[in-house]
């Protein structure tokens, strides 16, 4: 499985969510995601100690759909600037698969 590049944005203060569809490289249809579940983390870079887990969810098996999100609250404590994160699929049989990975930018907000 090939890893999806995605760069992401976030709005310091506000709730952030997204989702990302993946699709199997070798038959290029949807990426069956049933009886998996996800794991999402933000870091400052990939060698730090201390990062920021999302909430991870397959929210469509079967249309290979994973989302992604923040509250406020924890958006507001991040510094602005540029981020890692990366998102990792676990199988029933225990692979764990990167899925996506990106730069995320954290932009400040004026209403904290």
């Amino acid at each position: 499985m090939a890893v999806y590049v995605s760069n992401i944005v976030i709005e310091q203060g506000f709730d952030f969510d997204t989702s990302f569809q993946l699709e199997d490289t070798r038959s290029n249809s949807l990426l069956d995601l049933s009886e998996t579940s996800s794991l999402a983390t933000l870091k400052k870079t990939y060698t730090s100690s201390s990062s920021v887990s999302f909430a991870s969810t397959v929210t469509s098996p079967t249309n290979g759909i994973i989302s992604i999100s923040l509250t406020a609250n924890q958006t507001a404590v991040l510094k602005p600037g540029r981020y890692v994160y990366d998102v990792k699929i676990l199988t029933q049989n225990g692979k764990e698969l990167k899925a996506v990975e990106g730069s995320a930018l954290v932009r400040p907000g004026v209403t904290l």
